[in-house]
């Protein structure tokens, strides 16, 4: 199927425009766990996100179509850029959702799905995300470990290029008519605090996500979910 390129286009969900500017209490980061069209949704769901968009990050070709990206020879993955307001929501708590939301240690895998498009990966703006990311990261290895999963195999990287994936895919599972697919295989290994942590998000929040379910994210309703 052809599909037509990404236009400038509004949060099917939230209303925003999703290639709107960033406000000054507003942080980005791009986020890779398999699949983008669930992965989207546990980061929108997220109270503080201001704004989610799906993508393609990490490879050389610039502005790939989809089919590109899925043939493996663009170097991308699929990518979700997540906008948050940081006195409601901090980094951590979203690197809390992106661990667990997935398994990294799959490689150029999620579930299902396989090919370099749906590895795991992290993608910063700036050196304080990064070593943010890296002090998750090195915690939730030891935790892993203790569960007897083995190497975390997520790339972390800074100032990586953005690229709209086309308006079919933006917040795809909210659209009417939408195929209920998610590839996400999480763990059930939690994200604990960790240096450099600062979680603003409670357990009323995390109760709604019960990685025990198969695609629980599926299950549940498209609306942000209240503090």
């Amino acid at each position: 199927m052809d599909e037509a390129p990404f236009t400038s286009i509004s949060h099917f969900v939230l209303g925003k425009p999703l290639d709107g500017p960033l406000s000054s209490n507003q942080e980005e980061i791009l986020f890779g766990c398999g699949c983008f069209w669930g992965a989207e949704k546990s980061f929108w769901k997220l109270p503080g996100v201001v704004n989610t968009s799906v993508g393609y990050a990490g490879g050389e070709s610039i502005n790939p179509t989809y089919k590109e990206v899925c043939s493996g020879s663009t170097g991308h993955t699929e990518a979700v850029r997540v906008v948050w307001d940081k006195t409601k929501i901090h980094l951590s708590d979203l690197l809390k959702m992106f661990w667990e939301c997935h398994d990294p240690t799959q490689g150029n895998r999620q579930g299902n799905d396989s090919g370099t498009q749906y590895r795991s990966a992290i993608y910063t703006n700036s050196p304080e995300q990064t070593d943010l990311s890296l002090a998750s990261l090195a915690a939730y290895q030891k935790s892993l470990k203790l569960k007897g999963f083995g190497a975390i195999t997520t790339e972390i990287k800074t100032n990586q290029i953005f690229y709209f994936a086309e308006s079919y895919h933006q917040q795809y599972l909210a659209k009417p008519g939408s195929r209920p697919y998610c590839s996400a295989m999480p763990t059930n290994v939690i994200l604990e605090r960790f240096d450099g942590s600062n979680f603003k998000l409670g357990e009323s929040v995390w109760s709604h996500f019960d990685w025990q379910k198969n695609h629980c994210v599926l299950l549940s309703n498209n609306e942000p979910i209240k503090p």
